[in-house]
């Protein structure tokens, strides 16, 4: 979702590895079509997440609007992801038999429809479950792009591909919210997401009109069984799991200060109009740095230093947040993102190098759970945010974060375990 310089990482499609096809059939700079297909993928990076997080920045507007708490609008934002989450995996599946193509243009058709209805929604109860139908119609994204890119794009020209697909994705949550901020100072925020639909609109048909015809997609048959085998392979390996959670409680932090940071700077003393807090979201090119720098971080520092260092840096961020002062929470804001990037970056990255099978799966599982931790992060920051203030979401983060560091050490703690048995192992025999 999300990948790292996202906010949402991606992940493959693919219950099975595709044959291997002659790199002279994929697309590479310089071959015909190579350019369309990147520009083609960046667009619907930038309508997915335009879309899925279009609410986030309106919340004290939704608030005002319709009388609810700041926990109760934040589930126009947890809902979304919570479905996209949910649906990642199934989708992922169906994408092996229909194809990537279809089912990317069928999931932003019904995104983008679903989109140019949010705004007319009559109360927040409508509101939170359009929303819900937008994430998980939103999912089959995620769920074939990579996929398609492994199968279309030869080895060596993958990196950036990938790379433009995800910078779409970083520009549409990123812009997203800016339009958002400014438009509803303007006109309101039914208007701000209508321009987000409207903007999905134009992405969409770029998308389909753009997008070459795939070449090297071979049908698969569904085996739900097979499926349920590996997801459950995953899910008792114990390294996987830990990447899981630390994924999941990152994202927790991200996502409890960006769902309340409205609240805040909206609110005594700053007293920011909404456009301005819109803009707060440039904040996010601070995340794209941090985790092009996470692969160096990893090779200097190792995969656990650099999550402490991930930690520490997301830390100080929380805590420096908690002053009065527009400098200290908007340097607070950018030591958060740049933490939660760096760490996102390398737990993300971990779970592919891990999983020697079912790599597709056990990367859906990774977003699944970041995604919840989103949906369990905007709730939980809002809920905290009305009962104790902006400390109280920063408690909550601490929490979070407090449990990476557990996860870590405990992770640490086992491989030195493991590496002490076979020593202790030939002690005995020679003993």
């Amino acid at each position: 979702m999300p990948s790292a310089s996202t906010g949402a990482p991606t992940t493959v499609g693919a219950l099975s590895s595709p044959s291997p096809e002659p790199t002279s059939s994929r697309l590479a700079p310089g071959v015909p079509g190579y350019r369309r297909m990147s520009f083609a993928l960046f667009t619907a990076g930038v309508a997915t997440f335009a879309l899925l997080y279009s609410t986030q920045a309106l919340l004290p507007a939704v608030s005002d609007d319709f009388g609810v708490t700041a926990s109760a609008a934040s589930w126009t934002v947890s809902a979304a992801t919570g479905a996209l989450a949910l649906c990642v995996l199934p989708l992922s599946a169906l994408s092996e038999r229909f194809g990537r193509v279809r089912l990317m243009t069928v999931s932003l058709v019904v995104a983008t429809v679903l989109g140019l209805l949010v705004p007319f929604a009559p109360g927040p109860e409508w509101l939170v479950a359009l929303r819900a139908a937008q994430g998980a119609a939103l999912a089959g994204i995620p769920a074939s792009a990579m996929a398609y890119l492994a199968e279309e794009v030869r080895p060596k020209a993958l990196v950036a591909a990938i790379g433009l697909f995800v910078a779409g994705n970083s520009i549409g949550g990123m812009s997203g919210r800016i339009v958002t901020g400014w438009v509803a100072q303007l006109w309101g925020w039914r208007a701000a997401l209508a321009a987000v639909g409207l903007m999905a609109v134009v992405c969409t048909v770029a998308f389909r009109l753009l997008l070459p015809k795939a070449r090297n997609f071979t049908p698969g048959s569904l085996n739900p069984s097979a499926l349920a085998r590996t997801v459950r392979g995953h899910l008792s390996d114990p390294l996987l799991m830990r990447l899981y959670g630390i994924g999941a409680l990152f994202m927790t932090v991200f996502g409890a200060v960006y769902t309340v940071i409205g609240y805040r700077l909206v609110g005594a003393p700053f007293g920011l109009p909404q456009g301005v807090v819109g803009s707060v979201f440039l904040v996010y090119l601070v995340g794209t740095v941090s985790s092009a720098a996470a692969g160096r971080l990893v090779g200097r520092l190792g995969r656990r230093g650099a999550l402490y260092l991930a930690v520490g840096t997301t830390t100080a961020g929380l805590l420096l947040s908690l002053a009065d002062s527009l400098t200290a929470v908007l340097l607070g804001l950018v030591l958060i993102t740049a933490g939660f990037f760096a760490g996102h970056a390398v737990a993300s990255s971990s779970v592919s190098r891990t999983a020697t099978t079912g790599r597709a799966q056990a990367s859906a599982l990774y977003q699944s759970a970041y995604y919840l931790g989103s949906s369990a992060g905007g709730t939980l920051g809002a809920v905290a945010f009305h009962s104790g203030g902006w400390a109280g979401t920063v408690l909550l983060g601490l929490l979070a974060v407090l449990g990476v560091v557990s996860i870590t050490l405990y992770g640490s703690y086992a491989a030195r375990a493991r590496e002490r048995r076979p020593v202790l192992s030939a002690a005995g025999v020679r003993h």
